[in-house]
C-alpha cells in the first residue's frame, strides 16, 4: 500500500514538478484559416515570381529596343559623316578648280597688265617721235647744216632697283641737196652720281664693252636708240649726258639733271 502511494507520489512529481517537461500552450486556429493563410501565401509567392519575371522581360525588351535603336542612330551618323565626306570631297575638288583658275585669271591679268605698261610706254615713246616729226618736217631746225643732233633724251627708273632706262632720238642732217647716206657712230653715256656722300662719275659703256652692238648705230636720217644701265643700288643719280661719237669725236651731246 505504501509503496502504491509512493509510486503514485513519484509519478506526479515527474509530471508537475520541476523536473517535469515543459508544455506549451498553442491557441486554437481552425483548420479554415490555415487553408485560407497558405492560398494567401501562394499567391504571393506566385505574384512576386510573376512580377519579378514581367519586370525582366520588360527590362529585355527595352534594353533590346534600345539597343536596335541605337544601332540605327549609329548607322545613320555614320551615313551622315560618309555624306559630309563626299560633300567635303567634292568641295576641295571645287576649291582646288578654283584657286587654279583664279591662278590663272591672276597670271593672265599680270601679262595683260605687264603688256598695257609697255604698250603705254611704247606709245608714249611713238607720240614724242611724232611731235619731234611734225617739227621736223620740213628740216629748217638744221637747215643746210650736216651733222648729228640728240632730241628728246629721256631717263626712267627700271623694274629693278638701280637700273635706268634711256631712250633718244638721233639725227642725221646730211643737208637740204645732199643725197642721204649711212652714218656710222657710237653711243657714249657719262652718268653723275652721289654715293657715300661724294660725287662720281660713271662711263658707260666701259672700254671693255665700246664695240659691242646696243652701242654702235648707223642711220640715214633718224634712228632711235634705247637701253638700259646700272647704278650701285646705294647710289643717287644726279645727271646723264648722251654723246654721239664719231671717228673718236663727240658729234652731238645732250643732258638731263634729276
Amino acid at each position: 500500500m505504501n509503496s502504491r502511494a509512493a509510486s503514485k507520489l513519484r509519478r506526479l512529481r515527474q509530471r508537475f514538478g520541476i523536473g517535469a517537461p515543459r508544455v506549451a500552450i498553442r491557441r486554437h486556429i481552425p483548420w479554415y484559416w490555415r487553408v485560407l493563410s497558405g492560398i494567401v501565401l501562394v499567391a504571393a509567392v506566385a505574384f512576386i515570381l510573376w512580377g519579378y519575371e514581367t519586370f525582366y522581360l520588360r527590362t529585355r525588351l527595352t534594353t533590346a529596343h534600345d539597343q536596335e535603336e541605337s544601332l540605327r542612330e549609329i548607322q545613320s551618323l555614320r551615313n551622315h559623316v560618309m555624306e559630309l565626306d563626299r560633300e567635303l570631297t567634292k568641295l576641295r575638288g571645287m576649291t582646288s578648280t578654283e584657286d587654279s583658275r583664279l591662278q590663272i585669271e591672276k597670271t593672265t591679268l599680270q601679262q595683260l597688265s605687264e603688256q598695257v605698261r609697255a604698250l603705254g610706254i611704247e606709245n608714249a615713246a611713238l607720240k614724242q617721235d611724232l611731235a619731234f616729226f611734225e617739227e621736223l618736217m620740213p628740216s629748217a631746225t638744221l637747215g643746210d647744216k650736216t651733222g648729228f643732233k640728240i632730241n628728246r633724251l629721256r631717263v626712267e627708273p627700271g623694274k629693278n632697283n638701280g637700273e635706268f632706262q634711256y631712250r633718244m632720238l638721233v639725227v642725221y642732217n646730211a643737208g637740204r641737196h645732199a643725197t642721204p647716206k649711212a652714218m656710222q657712230g657710237r653711243l657714249r653715256l657719262i652718268v653723275k652720281i652721289r654715293q657715300s656722300g661724294k660725287n662720281a662719275t660713271i662711263s658707260i659703256p666701259t672700254k671693255s664693252e665700246e664695240n659691242t652692238e646696243r652701242f654702235l648705230f648707223e642711220l640715214k636720217s633718224l634712228h632711235r636708240l634705247e637701253g638700259v644701265f646700272a647704278i650701285p643700288q646705294d647710289a643717287i643719280l644726279r645727271s646723264v649726258e648722251a654723246q654721239l661719237l664719231q671717228d673718236g669725236a663727240v658729234r652731238a651731246k645732250q643732258s638731263v639733271v634729276f
